[in-house]
């Protein structure tokens, strides 16, 4: 019998959603899910709220939540002016943002861009990572130990990155009850149905026996899906289907202007337990 300090998933911690983590990742929520906020955000940036408010389209809402957290957070490129007062060591300062940690995670979600994505989970949801590089089990153990390590390096977190990430995801929830996803989901839609490509490295089987047509899933506590079969089909040989909870999603295809996260038609969300019906293998 495995002991509670090899078995992650019994781990929680307070979170800032008003819904205990435990509930927030089992199939009960999965099924039954509600709106989620984290504490203070839209409280604390009224000003982007009223704005958006005003958008008439998802473009147009995007491109003001881009404008703002590029002037709330020091984000924008100065211009030749601006750079010729700033000392050489400003001038190669590294800013983090939500951008830069979006793209890092696209080239490596196992990377230190990961690591952060995955800690600000575990800070604002409570939910506890599973995998990261190598399965996180027994605690404390070299896998552990690398994964605290880099969810705290300065090069991602810095400039209030977690505020950015809190801001991200309520602009998320705020599109999709305003705006669904086009093609995908109506505006208001409880779950949105989304595939992943796995080999099943990552997940782990929750019930006795092996995952054969339908089951649940335990995934790790952020994990990319796709809106399209046959871009999961990419990443493993094994291809499952979930209605997702909504208020799951932290990114999804035309959120965000510019190149972030556009291939494979890739949605980032919180994971935890999920019924899933594998449809190829």
């Amino acid at each position: 019998m495995e002991r509670d300090d090899e078995q992650p998933h019994r781990w929680y911690s307070t979170n800032l959603v008003g819904v205990p983590a435990p509930v927030l990742a089992s199939v009960a929520f999965h099924a039954h899910p509600q709106a989620l906020h984290i504490a203070g955000t839209r409280e604390a940036h009224p000003g982007l709220f009223a704005l958006l408010a005003r958008a008439d389209s998802l473009n147009e809402a995007r491109e003001m939540f881009d404008h703002y957290l590029g002037t709330a957070f020091g984000l924008r490129k100065p211009d030749a002016a601006e750079l010729a007062r700033l000392g050489p060591a400003e001038q190669r300062r590294w800013r983090s943002s939500w951008r830069k940690l979006l793209q890092g995670w696209g080239m490596d979600a196992n990377g230190p861009a990961g690591a952060v994505l995955k800690g600000w989970v575990e800070s604002r949801f409570g939910l506890v990572p599973r995998f990261h590089r190598a399965p996180l089990g027994r605690f404390p153990s070299p896998p552990w130990v690398r994964y605290l390590e880099e969810k705290a390096a300065s090069r991602y977190h810095n400039n209030n990155i977690h505020q950015q990430l809190d801001l991200l995801y309520e602009f998320c929830q705020w599109a999709l009850a305003r705006f669904g996803i086009p093609g995908h989901s109506a505006p208001g839609a409880r779950h949105i149905t989304l595939w992943r490509g796995t080999l099943l490295s990552e997940e782990q089987r929750v019930g006795p026996g092996p995952l054969r047509r339908q089951g649940t899933l335990r995934l790790n506590n952020l994990v990319s899906f796709s809106l399209d079969a046959t871009e999961a089909g990419c990443f493993g040989d094994t291809v499952f289907r979930t209605a997702l909870p909504a208020c799951k999603l932290l990114v999804f295809p035309g959120l965000l202007p510019g190149q972030v996260l556009q291939g494979e038609q890739e949605v980032l969300a919180l994971g935890g337990d999920v019924e899933v019906e594998i449809v190829h293998v």
